[in-house]
Order: structure tokens, then sequence, then C-alpha cells
């Protein structure tokens, strides 16, 4: 969305599997978890995470910056692309400690999508957005070959492009199956989890700055979409679901809110239990706006929300979060051998540690 470039970043966390009993009721504090943060030599706004395992994530964000780190967070190597100082990156999707694709966003040609394949020693763009109508938000990717990526709505109709080829060659998807937009309806790039898949097919594309807020849906990689409406509030440009996070093709958590600092955000989190088309507000959602979100590894139940003024923790599926950090932080994201990270602004990426 055009409102919020400035939005994002990334955060590092580890997580033992003891860390969070499923379905525990102690708070955070008591379960003695805690951002760890490591040093990164940067002042980048990390709003674009991908974390791979217990040693190696990457870390994409303002000024072209995209970072790597192969010894858990004890060193950060520098991995820019080349000549990419004015853009502003937001998302980035990672498959291992050498293949990697980020998304640069903003206006026309702004939006742009390089890939590296020897660690970010050498990158090729592979898309750049000539059409000043488009805007991209977020990518995301199946598996290593298929992705998506989302623009904001041209001609009334979110566009989206797809690869099959791990980000080499970028196609737009014909928009006969995707619901009309809203009157000034568009996905936040705040945090890489405006568009986010589980499994080989199921998709989900969250939006705000309408009448309501919403969450698109599609089981066919993109090509045909169902809109479903959430409960956090919208009705403004600063207001909507700002990330998603499905820890299956059922089970769904939505955050979000107002992102103005001086505004209030009740409401801020919804759940789902049938794929997204049904939402349900949060008993006891996180006090604050909230930008990013992601299912704690291993944990049917455990999940993690961050944003600006502070970190939750939820060990009901989303119902209920309490805060356990007021740290500020963009995005958060976990791995299957039961790691997670997490970033943000002034270069502050941590990990998730137990006291």
């Amino acid at each position: 969305m055009r409102l919020t470039r400035s939005l994002r970043r990334t955060v590092l966390i580890g997580l033992s599997a003891a860390t969070l009993a499923a379905g525990s009721t102690a708070p955070a504090q008591a379960d003695g978890i805690g951002w760890q943060l490591t040093p990164t030599g940067s002042d980048a706004r990390f709003r674009g995470l991908a974390a791979v395992s217990h040693t190696t994530a990457w870390a994409a964000g303002s000024k072209g910056t995209v970072l790597r780190t192969v010894d858990g967070g004890r060193s950060w190597r520098n991995v820019s692309p080349p000549g990419a100082a004015e853009l502003q990156f937001r998302d980035i999707e990672a498959f291992d400690t050498r293949r990697a694709v980020v998304l640069a966003i903003g206006e026309g040609e702004a939006s742009r999508v390089f890939r590296t394949e020897d660690g970010g020693a050498t990158w090729t763009e592979s898309f750049r957005n000539t059409d000043p109508r488009a805007f991209y938000d977020c990518i995301t990717f199946f598996d290593r070959r298929h992705g998506l990526a989302m623009s904001d709505p041209v001609d009334g109709k979110y566009r989206i492009l797809s690869t099959s080829d791990g980000g080499q060659i970028w196609k737009v998807l014909p928009t006969e199956g995707m619901p009309s937009a809203q009157t000034g309806e568009a996905g936040f790039a705040a945090s890489g989890q405006c568009l986010v898949s589980s499994g080989p097919r199921h998709v989900w594309l969250a939006t705000g700055g309408g009448a309501t807020a919403r969450v698109l849906h599609s089981s066919d990689r993109g090509l045909t979409w169902t809109a479903a409406e959430a409960t956090i509030p919208a009705g403004d440009p600063a207001r909507g679901v700002f990330a998603l996070a499905f820890r299956d093709s059922r089970h769904g958590i939505a955050v979000g809110g107002d992102y103005r600092p001086d505004q209030e955000s009740p409401r801020a989190a919804a759940t789902s239990r049938d794929g997204g088309r049904t939402w349900t507000q949060s008993r006891r959602p996180p006090t604050a706006y909230r930008s990013g979100v992601t299912w704690l590894p291993h944990h049917r139940s455990a999940a993690i929300a961050v944003g600006p003024t502070g970190s939750d923790v939820s060990t009901d599926a989303g119902r209920t979060w309490r805060t356990f950090d007021k740290g500020s932080f963009d995005t958060v994201d976990c791995t299957s051998d039961r790691s997670c990270w997490a970033s943000g602004e002034k270069g502050r990426i941590a990990r998730l540690s137990r006291h």
C-alpha cells in the first residue's frame, strides 16, 4: 500500500521445543521467553524476513539492504544487490543458505524482484514493473519453484504475478477469478505477510483501507479467489489486516489495526478455523497495532505477534494474547527446526530465547 512504504522490520528468534507448552495458561513472562538482539551493524528497517533454520536467516529492508546470517545471528553479512540503495525491500523468501528472492516495493518501476543462487554474491533482476498504476506489496512461495507476488488493485482488481521456476520468470495472471476491490482498498507492505501460503496450492491475501478489512483466499495458486470480511476494523487508509499466518489449510490468524501511533487499535486480531471463509474476533487481542504474526513450530495452538510497541504470545490459537516484550519489531518468522526470528527498525534483528 502506498501509505505504508516506511512500514516493516525483521526479528530473529530461537525457540526450544519446551518454551511454550500448547494450551498453557501461564503468562509469557512466566514462560521465560524474550528477544535476544543480534549485532547487525546496520541502521536499516527490516520489514522483510526469511527464517531458514536455527543457523540461517535473511533480512531485507530500507536503503536496498539485504543481510544474511549462517551462524545463528552471531554475525550478519551485507549481501545487498549492487545499485539498490534507492529501493525499499519489504519482503524476502529464502530456500536455503544460497537461494533467495527479494521484493522491492513502490509505484511503477520501483517495484522489482531480485534473486540470488549464490548466497547474495550476485543478484539477477527478474522482474521490473512497468505499469505506473501497479504497486507490489508482498511475495510468497508454495515450494522452491512456484510462487506469487501481489500488487494493489489495478483497474479495480488485485494484480497477481506468478512464477514456476523459482522466480526467474514472472507472468501476470488473468483477473477473471479475482473479486473486485473496495474503494480505497489495498494491501499493506508492512511485514511481508500480506500474502501468505500453506501447502502446495492455498494462498491468502490481506487487505485494508476499504470500508471493511478482508481476507481473500485461493486454493488454485491464485487463479480464482473468494473474499471474506475480517473483524479487524478498517474504514480508513491506515486500518485493516496487516499480516496473516496459516499453520495449515484451515487454521489462520490475522493481525493489524491502525498503524498510526496516536490511534488506538481495538480488535487487532482475529482467527479462522475454516481456511479463511469466516473470521472470529480474538477474545483478548493485543493491546495495540501489530504488523507481523507467526505460528510457533510444532505447536498446534501457540503463536507470536509483533509490532512497533511490543510482542505478544498466544497459547490458544490466537483467541487470547499476552504481551511479553515492549521492544519494536515489524515481522516474525519461525522454521521447522524449532527456531524463530524477528526484525524491525534501526537494524533490530533478534532471536527468541528462553531465560
